[in-house]
């Protein structure tokens, strides 16, 4: 018999220690009812009352007792780099004014690989380099901590277009 959840501990408490653990890419990781599969082939339902993004290190908890992990997969990315703290801030405004996924860090923004936004970077002034690894976007601002049907950023916004 599968394992259910109906609940998420976010962030994850360090004194919590998993029974396992799933991993997921970060557009796998907005859910709300899924069958997942563990690493060690068993299965769990998870059966939220509404979707949330899961983060890195979040836990599971099950029915009966127990938490499951989740593991941000590695992915293929871009990693953002300037010329200094103004000109990341406006690379980051650009990518932001396109609704992408980043993950902003202390010198550089990671996000994912696409050759047209690359080319626009580069034209900006940035370096692009290819890695590969965890990524964990920024959760939307007009959630609440992101936690709704919509973390990406295009949801409870308009655009005035003239």
């Amino acid at each position: 018999m599968p394992y259910r959840s109906t609940e998420v501990l976010s962030p994850g408490p360090a004194d919590k220690v998993p029974l396992h653990s799933v991993t997921l890419a970060h557009d796998e990781r907005h859910l709300r009812r899924k069958l997942l599969h563990l690493e060690n082939d068993d299965v769990v339902m998870l059966d939220l009352r509404q979707p949330m993004m899961l983060a890195d290190g979040d836990l599971l908890v099950l029915e009966g007792g127990g938490y499951i992990r989740i593991k941000a997969a590695d992915e293929a990315l871009y990693e953002v780099r300037a010329r200094d703290i103004l000109h990341l801030i406006e690379l980051a405004w650009h990518l932001g004014n396109r609704h992408l996924p980043a993950a902003v860090e202390e010198g550089r923004i990671l996000i994912g690989r696409d050759p047209v936004i690359r080319v626009m970077l580069e034209g900006l002034g940035a370096t692009v380099s290819e890695v590969t690894e965890p990524f964990q976007p920024l959760r939307g601002a007009y959630h609440g901590g992101g936690h709704s049907h919509d973390d990406y950023g295009h949801g409870g916004h308009h655009h005035n277009h003239g």
